[in-house]
């Protein structure tokens, strides 16, 4: 009975021994190699993987009171994978707590208001931190893989900022873009009365905002220039709008835009054809799907612009072709 006492005194020592020196094992700030450090955790990877790799990356010194604490906390099974960046030293508690919010570095990717999807995908192949899944596909069969109904790319990716973790795949960064866009169509559709305006569906606003942003030199020329558009589709005038005859000319443009060309007869000449174009013809921002469908109540027909970003707004052709004879061919 001495014995078992004594035995059982023992490991209520050691036990407190060892809890106390654990205790203050893991709250005491590990030594990184350097600051700031950035370390890797791979999808798929278990406790047991991850904290043998911290041990060979020199951020904690053994696995095993990582995988105790681990479990004492019940997070064995809830670390993240990702791209890690450790600014200063800190405790084994708060590189568990970091590893299991997925506090990981963040890479970024803009889409600027404007772009073709050539462009678009120009820059996703680009990136050096993107896993390029789509460079021999073509954009029919992205959109299949992207779950889009649509047939033509253009102009379907809400242009923004997008963060992602180091080797995200191109078609994620495509699908998320894809449907920001449909969540804005839809909202800004679901507040417009069908009738009130010469667009039909929401993929026609898609279209006329696409024009819009490639009209807009100054902000507050946005929704006048969008009226101007409305004023035309609303009598049958024809747009006559030269960024949709350069989409047209795709590569064969050479950045001078020549009489011929707005004589010359595709699907995307406005000054040859009535109506909208097919498809957008670039990645048009908020503020111009906005303008499509709130333009300005206005009687201007034509504008032309100043030089200086700004736009003349004039309400008959004589006006106009005196304000480009002031603005473009002086």
């Amino acid at each position: 009975m001495y014995l078992l006492k004594r035995l059982t005194m023992f490991v209520v020592i050691t036990s407190i021994l060892f809890a106390t020196w654990f205790y203050y094992h893991v709250n005491a700030d590990i030594q990184l190699p350097v600051t700031p450090y950035e370390f890797s955790i791979k999808p798929g990877s278990s406790l047991k993987k991850i904290s043998q790799q911290l041990v060979e990356e020199e951020v904690i010194q053994n696995p095993w009171s990582f995988i105790l604490l681990s479990f004492l906390m019940g997070h064995e099974s809830s670390l993240k994978a990702g791209d890690y960046k450790l600014t200063q030293n800190l405790p084994y508690v708060t590189l568990l707590e970091y590893l299991v919010k997925g506090d990981v570095k963040q890479h970024e990717i803009k889409f600027i208001e404007g772009w073709t999807f050539a462009q678009l995908r120009a820059a996703l192949k680009q990136h050096s931190e993107i896993k390029n899944e789509t460079a021999d596909l073509t954009d029919q069969e992205i959109l299949s893989l992207i779950g889009a109904n649509e047939t033509a790319a253009e102009g379907l990716f809400f242009p923004d900022t997008y963060f992602f973790t180091q080797n995200s795949s191109d078609l994620e960064i495509l699908r998320r873009a894809y449907h920001t866009m449909q969540q804005h169509l839809a909202s800004k559709w679901a507040r417009y009365e069908v009738g009130t305006l010469p667009l039909a569906t929401p993929y026609e606003v898609l279209i006329l905002a696409s024009i819009i942003e490639k009209e807009t030199g100054l902000e507050s020329d946005r929704a006048e220039i969008a009226g101007v558009f409305i004023n035309r589709l609303r009598i049958g005038m024809r747009l006559q709008t030269d960024p949709t005859v350069i989409y047209g000319l795709g590569d064969s443009f050479d950045g001078n835009l020549r009489r011929k060309d707005l004589r010359t007869d595709n699907k995307y000449n406005t000054y040859t054809r009535a109506g909208l174009p097919p498809t957008p013809i670039a990645l048009p921002g908020f503020a111009s799907i906005k303008a499509a469908l709130n333009p300005a109540k206005t009687k201007s027909l034509y504008f032309v612009a100043k030089g200086n970003g700004e736009s003349k707004f004039s309400t008959n052709l004589a006006d106009h072709n005196r304000a480009v004879n002031k603005y473009q061919r002086r």
